[in-house]
């Protein structure tokens, strides 16, 4: 169960470091002088504490994150109608003004100031160089930082990237960085965490960083380097093949050295068994190479709306005594739909199929008390990877909006599967195959290879082929096989979208289920592939307010924005 650091989130408040919105008020009761802060281990633990509670709130990775990227396993609902938030940035209908995304940008800037500081801090303790955990808790900071960069460069593209703590307000605008810079400084960051951190242990808890998790998240981000992104200029390129070799040749060794230390690997109760333990609350760091912790408080909206608004429908039981509600699951809104076509592309024997997507909801029943399983027609089935159900019930109703179930940022299973297409790249797709294998016969699916190639996908290519990746050859087929694969295990976890972004086939994998897709013909339409515009849905606006305070920025914003 969570015991690590999930007591210590609500505590947060404390860490009440200068920033320019401080310096214009009181200095409040209870708060820390940064310039004397970083004296021990503690302080310095709680500085970490700081960056993952900005990462945790329900306007950041606890709820918010959840639309961004919106791709082609998923639809919203019925509900298709303009509302400045979430619904807009799953249809790629996002404008400057959206309320979402000026909070994740602010959300996600405000975690990269504590990062500054927390690094800058920890770095200059006395005991940096002889003291191993401090060392290790600055690897933390240096990975958390890169993390959050990351994110940056994937939504946003070229974006203002301070190196330096602000103290003032003057000093809180800075003009856009050339992600490449922001790359390099990204790997800069990995790199010292790797030197800093320890490797993960059965003990070890995954809402606290390993060397493991910087060497996954390394792997990731030379991924996303090496493939199409959308430029200043509204053009989309990527780097030449001769860079390219050289960033799948650092995936490899990233990978090698994950695969040498020998602890991480497939979850030992199965594909079903690591969402369900994840819902309930189990931790386990050898799947999961790291989580963002969620705790939900009382009278808080904080904590985690993962299995709330994912997951199959429930309804709130009504006409019951207040003492009593806790013997219930609750609520879930269940905001997010499926593209339901991916059911079928599953063989009948893979475990992804049924955990993936649910076809039923629960309803409720007054006169007896209790909640009753409904299947539902294939135009309204579920996200289905956190579920109410499997959830611990002592947790059920502390929030019927919130609870407590940890993101899972690094995943090991999708390591596997970005080794398998590195080494593709490089011209080795028998390594590609065995690896995309191990990932299929965990699931209980058959492995694969250039010769079972057309049987394995043949369900899925007679009705929605990708014709946009060539199949031609065996390199190509690896690559069409990743795009479902990817799919079939990582679906519905922040991974996706950008997938289809750095293969340069966004555009065309919305289409290609927008046309065509059930949804369609039940005037349910997927409207995210009409309003995606190639040059400029690739990357979201700068806030509005960002670009009128920044006079840096020039009043220029991202590509048709």
């Amino acid at each position: 169960m969570k015991t690590t650091i999930k007591y210590i989130l609500s505590c947060l408040i404390l860490l009440a470091f200068s920033s320019c919105q401080d310096t214009l008020s009181e200095h409040p009761e209870g708060s820390y002088d940064e310039a004397t802060y970083f004296d021990s281990q503690e302080h310095a633990e709680m500085a970490i504490y700081g960056i993952l509670s900005s990462l945790s709130e329900n306007t950041h990775y606890g709820w918010y994150e959840m639309a961004t990227p919106a791709s082609d396993d998923t639809y919203f609902t019925s509900r298709t109608y303009n509302d400045n938030g979430i619904h807009d940035i799953v249809h790629y209908n996002t404008t400057a003004t959206n309320s979402v995304i000026e909070k994740l940008w602010q959300m996600k800037y405000q975690a990269l100031d504590r990062a500054i500081r927390t690094i800058d801090g920890i770095e200059s303790m006395s005991d940096f160089n002889s003291n191993s955990n401090v060392r290790a808790l600055a690897g933390e900071a240096r990975f958390l930082r890169a993390f959050i960069a990351f994110d940056l460069v994937k939504a946003w593209g070229d974006v203002p990237y301070p190196t330096e703590s602000t103290s003032s307000y003057e000093q809180a605008f800075c003009p856009r960085t050339d992600r490449e810079i922001i790359y390099d400084h990204i790997e800069q960051d990995l790199d010292a965490a790797i030197e800093y951190l320890p490797w993960a242990s059965a003990s070890t808890s995954p809402e606290r960083v390993t060397a493991g998790a910087a060497h996954a998240l390394m792997m990731r981000v030379l991924m996303q380097r090496a493939g199409y992104s959308l430029k200043m200029d509204g053009t989309i390129s990527r780097p030449s093949d001769n860079e390219r070799t050289k960033l799948f040749t650092k995936v490899t060794e990233h990978w090698k050295a994950i695969e040498e230390q020998g602890y991480h690997g497939f979850f030992d109760g199965g594909y079903d068994g690591f969402f369900k333990a994840l819902s309930y609350g189990t931790l386990n760091s050898k799947e999961s190479l790291w989580e963002i912790a969620m705790l939900q408080e009382q009278g808080r909206r904080n904590g985690s709306a993962w299995g709330i608004y994912n997951g199959p429908s429930v309804a709130e039981p009504t006409g019951i005594p207040s003492n009593e509600a806790s013997a219930y699951m609750g609520r879930t809104n269940a905001f997010f739909i499926v593209v339901p076509e991916w059911k079928d592309f599953y063989e009948a024997t893979d475990v992804r199929r049924d955990i993936n997507i649910c076809t039923y909801q629960y309803r409720w029943n007054a006169e007896t008390r209790q909640h009753t399983k409904n299947e539902r027609g294939n135009t309204g089935w579920y996200v289905g990877k956190w579920r109410r159900e499997w959830m611990n019930p002592t947790v059920w109703n502390k929030n019927i909006n919130y609870g407590d179930i940890n993101f899972v940022a690094l995943r090991y299973s999708d390591m596997v599967l970005l080794a398998a297409e590195a080494y593709n790249e490089l011209g080795q797709p028998a390594k590609s195959w065995e690896l995309i294998s191990r990932v299929r016969t965990r699931a209980m699916a058959s492995p694969v290879d250039a010769s079972s190639f057309a049987k394995v996908y043949a369900k899925a290519k007679s009705t929605r082929n990708p014709s946009f990746i060539d199949d031609g050859t065996e390199q190509g087929k690896v690559r069409q096989a990743l795009y479902f694969e990817r799919a079939f295990e990582l679906c519905f976890e922040g991974v996706r979208k950008y997938d289809l972004l750095r293969w340069g086939c966004l555009h065309d994998a919305l289409k290609l289920f927008g046309e065509t897709s059930v949804v369609n013909k039940k005037n349910l339409a997927y409207p995210g592939y009409k309003n995606f515009l190639p040059g400029h849905s690739e990357l979201q606006p700068i806030p509005l307010k960002e670009i009128q305070s920044n006079s840096a920025l020039k009043g220029i914003n991202n590509p048709g924005y």
